[in-house]
């Protein structure tokens, strides 16, 4: 996903956004047959219907804006229950959520930043069937889960050794450990977007930390330091604070597991990552190590798609059959760049040329990977 995009915090503009806007009807329009059109502008966000049935929501966002955005569902605390980004002017794209009775936020995010202009959705009555409660779709979930543990084990423990590497002002070992450590960081970034400014404040951007004034911190924080400054001074509180912010997201995973539909979205969401933002090398700016979190995001959406097959082979075998092969075509791009070491080539010793192709193989890619939630919704 674009880096921006998951930037939680408020921006001053936000407010008055809100006030100008936020217009579903004043009589709480019904959603008809499951679907809720959202036209989105540069100061809008009109959505059809506030009040939804339990159960598979699709939500129809459409940008009439000349900006580009993304339109998310929040629980409460700002949860993600599901995200659509990078919609740009003019285009429309669908995001299924599965929703449960209670009390959710849908927001349009014009320019992708802020807090976005945000409408109350009430969700009340049961599902015939709860997506989350079919027994398929909760194997697939818990497959993913031990998939996440597996990953977050190892998370902590590099992250660690990395922070102790800034600490102790080992300058060229901090260097080879912020690629490793950020590849389990990078493979399951789905799981640390649902949990608010968590991520932003973990892997944001120093864009992104100035457009929304917020202190820049987090991994790139320290990778600046490291690469442009060639030294570890006043990295300490950030490095803690990495490594506490960490460890919160992995807890809040063991808490709140991604369901099934989420999986299928985040499968979608980290091929977005590389296509919208990694492909451009604005994610590693400073050091260059954009090849470890192209294939670590690749590797975390195999993952994703690998719990959820078992479903999708029986829902529509020939889109299983069509993800295989893009997901080796594109494995086969870009596994040409990784040294016999395990290392990889800096992204700025790529050629214009060797960039278009590997951003050809993830277009081909993210065009059937974005059936797969659909497919989810409707094995229930």
């Amino acid at each position: 996903m674009n880096r921006t995009p998951r930037r939680l915090l408020a921006v001053t503009s936000v407010a008055a956004l809100s006030a100008l806007v936020l217009t579903a009807c004043a009589d709480e329009p019904e959603a008809k047959d499951g679907t809720v059109a959202v036209n989105a502008s540069d100061s809008s966000c009109e959505v059809s219907a506030t009040d939804l049935k339990a159960g598979p929501t699709t939500f129809k966002v459409s940008n009439k804006g000349s900006r580009v955005t993304e339109f998310y569902v929040y629980a409460e605390g700002d949860r993600i229950m599901g995200e659509v980004e990078n919609i740009g002017p003019g285009l429309t794209r669908n995001l299924v959520v599965d929703l449960t009775k209670g009390s959710y936020e849908g927001a349009c995010k014009p320019g992708m930043v802020g807090d976005g202009i945000r409408q109350d959705l009430k969700v009340t009555g049961k599902a015939a069937q709860p997506l989350s409660d079919s027994q398929e779709l909760k194997a697939a979930a818990d497959s993913y889960e031990r998939y996440v543990a597996s990953q977050t084990g190892a998370l902590i423990d590099k992250t660690t050794e990395f922070v102790d590497a800034v600490k102790a002002g080992k300058v060229d070992e901090a260097k080879e450990l912020f690629p490793v450590a950020r590849t389990y960081w990078e493979r399951i970034e789905p799981v640390a977007e649902i949990f608010g400014d968590l991520d932003p404040i973990t892997d944001g951007r120093e864009p992104d930390a100035k457009a929304e004034k917020r202190d820049f911190t987090g991994w790139h924080r320290i990778e600046k330091q490291l690469w442009v400054a060639g030294n570890t001074e006043g990295m300490d509180p950030y490095a803690d604070q990495l490594l506490a912010n960490i460890k919160k997201v992995v807890a809040l995973s063991k808490e709140k597991p991604l369901t099934a539909l989420q999986l299928a979205q985040g499968s979608k969401g980290l091929l977005d990552e590389v296509a919208t933002g990694k492909i451009t090398g604005e994610e590693d700016e400073f050091s260059h190590t954009d090849l470890w979190d192209f294939k670590a995001n690749i590797e975390g959406s195999q993952a994703a798609i690998a719990s959820l097959r078992p479903v999708l082979e029986d829902q529509d075998p020939a889109l299983v059959k069509q993800l295989d092969q893009r997901f080796k075509a594109l494995d086969t791009e870009l596994d040409q760049y990784q040294k016999k070491d395990g290392s990889w080539t800096f992204y700025d010793d790529l050629t214009k040329a060797q960039v278009k192709k590997l951003s050809d193989a993830v277009a081909a890619l993210s065009e059937p990977i974005s059936q797969v939630a659909s497919v989810v919704a409707r094995s229930a």
